[in-house]
């Protein structure tokens, strides 16, 4: 019997699953493994919303492949050796895995194809499963990654798509290979309270919710934080539960000026993959340095602590810093305004904003998340790399009834907008009954400090 190993990573789903489609037009059986790699532990990207999240994905992916007569078989570990492990048992003929495009990733799979080839098997690397357009695959004639996003766009716009792989209707996996019990999502502590139920089934409810009730209205509601109307599926995208090819091909079937605004959005996520795959280094360096001397956690401790907190004294940055804590989420426009008050209001250092967010974001990708805070540090892409976001104008034009800022800051639910936004200016009376912090620093002095610090090198 011809048996292949599927190595499960961010990709865990079974509708457009080219991997696993590989695999089981050559062989008779296969094992759908999935490791729980130490090394990710290790390197501290296992926060409990996303192992919560994972494994919810994991239960859900292992239900549906029971229903087809399958199963899911998991091992933790060094996933190298977990991998060879189970080719020896399983006594498979090759590896199909997912590309990934983190240098982690690459090292890895590196790893595993030298550690294979020694025993005599081979590993078969997908591309287009986690992302639409791979790394690489469109390019400038002078770089190896487009620096900016609106030319990369058009070029990632025209390339074309891979048809879908359909979901298989029966999975045969050899008795004889077993593996660990599966993590519950109630073993998990320190989760979010508010986070989503992970696993490709939720995923695709939540798309068939969103493409009725939703996508249509993406370009003219998807900043307006009251509304709540992003679609939510970056932690899909993020475990892969859900494909990006398929969710490109249903948003151009679809069309219009929603649909268009929503493929703008995976192109940005592609876009950053291959910035980072090009440099692997903009994880933790400056993309293009502009020569900060940020703050730090030494220097700007208690502005640090209250950003984090939502004790800003700035009730638009406290509401998504709070939902942020209780959900595990935010939504975009918001990322951008606690992260433009941290980086050029504030002017601490990127990294420990990006930091917190991967610590608490059940999406948190390196890719997305480190080069979306560069370039709002203007470190990164922005061709505009000293536009301070100011949070007050933000929030009423974003938030202008104050929905979105009751519903995560109570203590100002009384407040009528635009009051709301601004409670410092309340008479003395009023401001004294509130239970809510004065602002850290004055916008023209936290702009004025930003405008100086960038001047050095000008």
């Amino acid at each position: 019997m011809r048996v292949s190993v599927v190595l499960l990573t961010s990709d865990l789903r079974l509708h457009d699953h080219p991997p696993l489609c590989a695999a089981l037009e050559t062989a008779d059986a296969v094992v759908p493994l999935f490791v729980m790699d130490r090394a990710v532990e290790a390197a501290g990207f296992a926060v409990p919303n996303r192992r919560a999240f994972l494994a919810d994905c994991l239960a859900d992916l292992d239900a549906a492949l029971r229903q087809r007569g399958g199963r899911l078989v998991m091992r933790s570990g060094d996933l190298v050796e977990e991998v060879c492990r189970t080719v020896a048992q399983a006594n498979a003929d090759e590896v199909h895995m997912s590309a990934g495009y983190s240098l982690f990733a690459a090292r890895r799979e590196d790893r595993l194809r030298r550690a294979l080839e020694a025993v005599g098997r081979r590993l078969f690397v997908h591309d287009t499963v986690t992302v639409a357009v791979p790394p690489g695959t469109v390019t400038p004639a002078s770089s190896d990654h487009f620096a900016v996003f609106t030319p990369y766009y058009r070029r990632w716009a025209q390339h074309p798509l891979r048809p879908l792989a359909a979901a298989p209707r029966r999975i045969r996996v050899p008795n004889h290979v077993g593996g660990e019990p599966l993590p519950a999502r109630s073993d998990v502590t320190g989760v979010s309270p508010g986070l989503p139920a992970g696993g490709e089934t939720e995923g695709r409810k939540r798309v068939a919710t969103y493409w009725r009730r939703g996508l249509d209205a993406y370009e003219d509601t998807r900043d307006d934080l009251a509304a709540d109307s992003t679609s939510r599926l970056s932690c899909h995208l993020h475990f892969g539960t859900l494909s990006p090819v398929e969710l490109l091909h249903r948003a151009r079937r679809r069309g219009g000026p929603g649909a268009d605004a929503f493929v703008r959005q995976l192109a940005w996520r592609d876009f950053h993959h291959q910035v980072l795959a090009a440099r692997p280094e903009a994880a933790h360096a400056d993309y293009r340095t502009r020569n900060d001397h940020w703050r730090t956690e030494h220097t700007a401790r208690a502005d640090i602590e209250a950003w984090r907190q939502g004790r800003t004294g700035y009730p638009v940055i406290d509401a998504a810093m709070r939902q942020l804590r209780y959900e595990g989420w935010m939504p975009n426009r918001a990322r951008l305004l606690t992260a433009s008050f941290l980086t050029k209001t504030l002017y601490v250092d990127w990294r420990i904003g990006a930091a917190h967010f991967l610590h608490w974001l059940v999406d948190g990708d390196v890719a997305d998340n480190q080069l979306n805070w560069q370039w709002v540090a203007g470190t990164g892409t922005d061709t505009r790399p000293n536009r301070v976001l100011n949070p007050v104008a933000q929030a009423k034009r974003y938030d202008p009834d104050g929905g979105y800022v009751r519903r995560w800051v109570p203590e100002l639910a009384g407040l009528a907008a635009p009051a709301l936004h601004e409670p410092w200016k309340l008479p003395a009376p009023d401001r004294a009954a509130l239970d809510y912090p004065d602002p850290v620093i004055a916008l023209p002095d936290g702009l004025d400090r930003f405008r100086r610090a960038r001047d050095r090198d000008h």
